[in-house]
């Protein structure tokens, strides 16, 4: 001991006495009460010089002035500061911080203490993710946050999710939010493997998500991958899980014995057609991944696979992923050098929703071979399965499923290099380089054989193939500088100041081509020269796009202050421009403001660590949703007979318009953050004001040259919230644990001007309902209405519904052309929308095990049910059709009549998420490092009064459907290949029905 410190004592005077004509160097450890703390940050106050601790938690850092302060910071504990003053050792032992409040964040081109943030950001790391089979990124985050919703109705796994973040963001364009994956914009969340991801931050409001500009207009998703350490030796862990999915919920439908006692027609057997479509799904996850690093760099390379069967027969998918990453530093660490790439495969067998539709209304006493039929039938015409021929919509499910294919296949590739160099302890230069190319190929086989789509019975033309494929290629190169200073040891700051160039090509190709060879058992998609439409004039159809040099360019700066390390301020400003507009209009400017303070600071209230108020404004623009929308577009009219020329068609064609211009979002948040040493909540209320939507709108033929529609801004919407999340330890000691978090979102969606003038919208369609119309666009009204007239509970002598006179002016008006009159019968008759929604998360912690609870709520909204409203009447003449049979079917109703008898109240409780997982102690001397074991369960029980297959939110319709591709219709116009946010509220027929998964997983660690 004395010896260390006489030591210490001549080193340390020996620094003193050359301080003036040479730079400090200090070393040390940082720990906590059980150990060596490896990544800890140890950087010197106010300028950007520092490094992390090995894996033993030492460390060391040079080019010390005497008068340095080292801050020392590790996610989860406290910071702390110290002086230098002279010293040579300063060992550290950091003190846990319960609610985290010095942990620091990713946010836009930099990171921040969490409570000196002045936006809504949220970060959520693996220990806080949903557990269990989780396909795709957003899945760790349903429920999490509050504000964000994640919607897949039904849990198809080949359908990527509907994301929202406070609600609706756009009309006309980007409604996703924004995805940076280590720093690279615009990346796609499928190229990230879930086991892959450290952590998630969402940036929620305008004026945190401002500095990405355009692209972050719909917020901002932050995913940081995992990486290796400095000073940790080469470690290998397996991650592996084995899901089983079974159907959790389908709408009830009637049985042979049921069907038959209404009418139905015979046909001798007894098929549960659901049950003939569906199977037991099971999934496979394997991760394996080695990281390591020495004193200057670290690494960290995995490689995933995925193999899971749906439960839908003949769909599922494969998936391949690897991802490596790579951090050095160089020139005496002046120069750190961060390396990622990624590459994904991904093979789908997307199969067809339309055979679990068909499942639902196909006759119960059918048989599903055409052997099996009660009277001859030529069951080799159909490729072995029966068809009910003659019926209108009526396609045996199983031979939809069995006979067709649907395939895709896709890969996608990201890499990116990020040079950042401290020019002094002050100032640091960044440069980025990324790039991501996802290409992607398709083919749908229809066989001569097949009736649905095959066209089995057709004289001239059987069989078809669809083949598609697009490529999307994305650049990025961006260059920032932050400077970092302090003066009166109370006033820090940061200024950042960048350049972003983004590029991004897009091309497709589409062709259709039928009429195969009858007879023969061969799949015609490898063979198309044996098409009899290449011998006949206008038989194949063919579509194709290209969209090049589609740029956005942007500068942008930031300032961040902190004042006494409780006042704090940010403001940025980007100035953007887009090629997707004119020469006039393509720069647009977008400000954002922040500010905030700890008020704790100063009234030092008792036992609490902080209670900070906060308030940020942010614009941020939108962009057209393709290229070039804002040109006049002439179609080409070829010739009848192929020869005789072609000529401009002004037929779904468009006006140009010169004056398009940015759409553009403000947004303001004001928030409240509390803290104690168990308890914290936060809560935000938010007003967005959304202008100038770029939407394709109808115009006056006679203004435009002929031309009746074009791309326009018009439209204003409305979004108010209130959010709220709360966390609290109930018990905490060395044995026990007991976390428990609830989260509570609320927004309304109001359309304040729409130019198109009220409408109606969101055709049921055929067969019998094809005209009407669902939901109401109505200027001044919240977004969503389900609109139609109120079924009076009695029906006339025909079995048809009698509706009410709601005006009560004697005169009953029901017709769907007179929805939006005056003097119309119609409704509100409920809201696509929530009201709100709760999150409720429970974490138990005893010894070695470990689990976790997750309850979801969805409250205040409705569906109409569309498989009632088409398959519940008792209709005479659809006696060889079934019917759905759910506690609300009335065998008096014998007529399809759409009213609010087919809209129900959709709220819902699910039990989301349950885990529980053991850690194994093993010996130090094993080869394992560590071994544990967990059991988890998705969608274990809903408690719901909605008869339909999901209570979900539907919060979109239309759009490209997944079994279809891109160009099969060449007439569609872009906003029709687009989902629209303003028609929400309809389950449709081809719902995917959901499932329960129960997951095994093995995590070891060598």
């Amino acid at each position: 001991m004395k010896i260390t410190l006489l030591r210490s004592l001549v080193m340390a005077g020996a620094l003193l006495c050359f301080g003036l004509s040479q730079a400090q160097e200090v070393s040390g450890t940082v720990s906590d009460a059980v150990g060596p703390l490896p990544g800890a940050s140890v950087v010197v106050k106010g300028t950007t010089n520092g490094t992390q601790t090995d894996f033993d938690g030492n460390y060391t850092i040079d080019g010390l002035d005497d008068d340095a302060i080292l801050v020392f910071s590790y996610i989860g504990y406290s910071n702390q500061e110290i002086p230098v003053a002279g010293q040579a050792t300063i060992d550290v032992v950091l003190q846990e911080d319960a609610q985290a409040l010095d942990e620091v964040v990713i946010v836009g081109y930099g990171s921040q203490a969490k409570k000196e943030i002045t936006s809504s950001v949220v970060s959520v790391s693996t220990e806080d993710f949903n557990q269990g089979v989780v396909q795709e990124p957003t899945q760790l985050l349903q429920g999490k946050v509050a504000g964000l919703s994640v919607v897949n109705r039904g849990g198809n796994p080949n359908q990527e999710p509907v994301i929202r973040l406070r609600g609706i963001s756009t009309v006309g364009g980007n409604q996703q939010p924004l995805v940076v994956i280590d720093g690279i914009l615009g990346g796609s969340l499928n190229s990230v493997d879930p086991a892959d991801i450290e952590n998630i931050t969402v940036l929620k409001d305008g004026s945190a998500a401002a500095i990405y500009g355009s692209r972050g207009s719909a917020g901002v998703i932050v995913v940081t991958t995992k990486r290796g350490k400095a000073g940790q030796p080469l470690r290998v862990s397996y991650n592996g899980q084995l899901g089983v999915s079974t159907i959790a919920n389908q709408i009830e439908i009637m049985d042979r014995g049921e069907f038959l006692a209404v009418g139905g027609n015979d046909l001798g057997s007894d098929t549960d057609w659901r049950d003939e479509v569906t199977q037991t799904g099971i999934a496979q996850v394997h991760n394996i991944a080695a990281s390591g690093g020495g004193e200057s760099f670290n690494y960290r390379v995995a490689a995933n696979i995925r193999d899971t069967d749906n439960i839908l027969i003949n769909s599922g998918f494969q998936q391949f992923n690897f991802r490596t990453n790579f951090t050095g530093l160089l020139f005496d660490d002046k120069l750190k050098i961060d390396v990622n790439a990624a590459f994904t495969q991904r093979d789908s067998q997307i199969g067809f929703n339309e055979a679990l539709r068909y499942a639902t209304s196909y006759n119960p006493t059918a048989p599903v071979f055409g052997d099996d039929a009660p009277f001859p039938f030529n069951s080799a015409q159909f490729g072995g399965y029966f068809e009910t021929l003659g019926l209108f919509d009526s396609f045996n499910p199983v031979a939809i499923a069995e006979l067709n294919r649907n395939d895709r296949f896709a890969t996608t590739l990201n890499y990116g290099v990020n040079l950042n160099y401290r020019v002094t302890d002050n100032l640091t230069v960044n440069l980025n380089y990324a790039a991501q190319n996802i290409k992607e190929d398709a083919n749908i086989y229809y066989p001569t054989t097949g009736y649905w789509r095959g066209n089995a019975l057709s004289p001239t033309r059987r069989g078809r193939a669809d083949f598609g494929n697009l490529e999307r290629r994305f650049r990025l190169l961006e260059g920032y500088a932050a400077y970092t200073n302090s003066f009166a040891d109370k006033f820090n700051f940061t200024v950042t100041a960048g350049y972003s160039f983004q590029e991004n090509d897009f091309n497709y190709n589409y062709f259709q081509i039928g009429d195969f060879p009858p007879g023969v058992d061969f799949d015609f998609s490898n063979n198309i020269s044996a098409a009899q439409d290449l011998l006949e004039a206008g038989r194949i159809e063919a579509d194709s796009g290209r969209e090049d040099g589609d740029r956005i360019i942007r500068f942008f700066g930031r300032v961040n202050m902190t004042f006494d390390d409780a006042i704090y301020f940010d403001a940025s400003i980007s100035r953007e421009g887009s090629s997707r507009f004119g020469t006039e209009n393509q720069w647009g400017i977008f400000p954002a403001v922040g500010a905030g303070a700890d008020l704790n600071k100063y009234l030092e209230l008792p036992n609490v660590n902080l209670l900070k108020v906060r308030a940020g404004w942010g614009l941020t623009g939108a962009i057209p949703p393709a290229v070039g929308l804002y040109q006049q577009i002439f179609n080409v009219q070829n010739g009848v007979d192929g020869q005789s020329g072609a000529a401009t068609t002004q037929d779904n064609g468009r006006a140009a318009n010169p004056d398009l211009k940015w759409e553009e979002k403000s947004e303001f948040n004001f928030g409240v953050e509390f803290a104690m040493d168990r308890f914290g909540a936060t809560a935000d209320y938010f007003i967005r004001d959304i202008r100038d939507f770029v939407t394709f709108a109808n115009v006056d033929a006679a203004e435009f040259n002929g031309f009746s529609q074009r791309w326009q801004n018009s439209g204003q919407l409305g979004v108010t919230g209130f959010e709220l999340s709360a966390n609290y330890d109930v018990i905490r000691n060395d044995k026990l644990t007991y976390n428990t978090g609830v989260i509570f979102t609320q927004n309304k969606n109001t359309l304040e001007e729409n130019p198109q003038g009220d409408q109606v919208d969101g055709n049921l369609g055929s067969p019998g309902q094809n005209n009407t119309n669902v939901i109401r666009i109505k200027e001044g009204e919240e977004v969503g209405q389900i609109w139609g007239p109120v079924f009076s509970g009695n029906v006339d002598a025909n079995g048809t519904p009698i509706l009410l006179d709601i005006n009560g002016d004697g005169e009953l008006v029901t017709g769907q052309g007179s929805a939006l009159d005056d003097n119309a019968d119609f409704r509100v008759l409920g809201t696509g929308i929530p009201d709100f929604e709760i999150g409720w998360t429970n974490q138990v912690t005893f010894g070695n095990w470990d689990a976790n609870v997750f309850f979801r709520a969805v409250v205040g909204h409705s569906l109409v049910n569309s498989f009632r409203a088409f398959y519940e009447p008792i209709i005479g003449s659809q006696a060889s059709y079934n019917f759905v049979n759910t506690k609300l079917q009335r065998d008096d109703i014998r007529t399809a009549q759409f009213s609010d008898y087919y809209v129900e109240k959709a709220d819902f409780l699910r039990l989301d998420n349950m885990s529980i997982g053991y850690n194994f102690d093993l010996k130090e001397t094993s080869y394992i490092k560590g071994l544990r074991l967990s059991l988890a369960a998705q969608n274990l029980f809903t408690i719901t009064g909605y008869s339909g297959v999901d209570p979900e939110p539907s919060l979109q319709d239309g759009g490209l459907p997944a079994g279809e591709l891109l160009g099969d219709d060449p007439t569609d116009q872009i906003d029709e290949i687009q989902a629209n946010p303003l028609i929400a509220g309809i389950e449709r027929r081809e719902a995917y029905f959901t499932s329960t998964t129960i997951t095994l997983g093995l995590n070891v660690n060598f």
